[in-house]
């Protein structure tokens, strides 16, 4: 007994936006931004990479996802202050 049935919401359609970027969310600027300084100064001290490779990619795809919680000033130069000690340290 087959019969054609809508979804749950009535429609024929996908839940989810599956080129949507994923979203960091955190909810706390302050706290966003204590973790982006952490960040950028471990880079800043080191002489090579701190971390291993799976990081970099992780910190390289959150950062800019994490700054999307302060102002938009702000969230511009810690994004180009934690990409420029990634170059440095790439280049090291």
């Amino acid at each position: 007994m087959a019969r054609n049935q809508l979804d749950l919401f009535g429609a024929d359609q996908p839940l989810f936006d599956e080129d949507a970027p994923p979203v960091y969310y955190h909810g706390d600027p302050d706290r966003v931004r204590a973790r982006l300084h952490r960040l950028i100064a471990e880079a800043r001290a080191a002489d090579t990479l701190p971390w291993d490779n799976d990081s970099v990619r992780l910190y390289r795809k959150i950062v800019p996802q994490m700054v999307l919680w302060l102002p938009e000033d702000e969230a511009k130069q810690l994004c180009f202050d934690f990409e420029e000690e990634i170059r440095r340290l790439l280049a090291a």
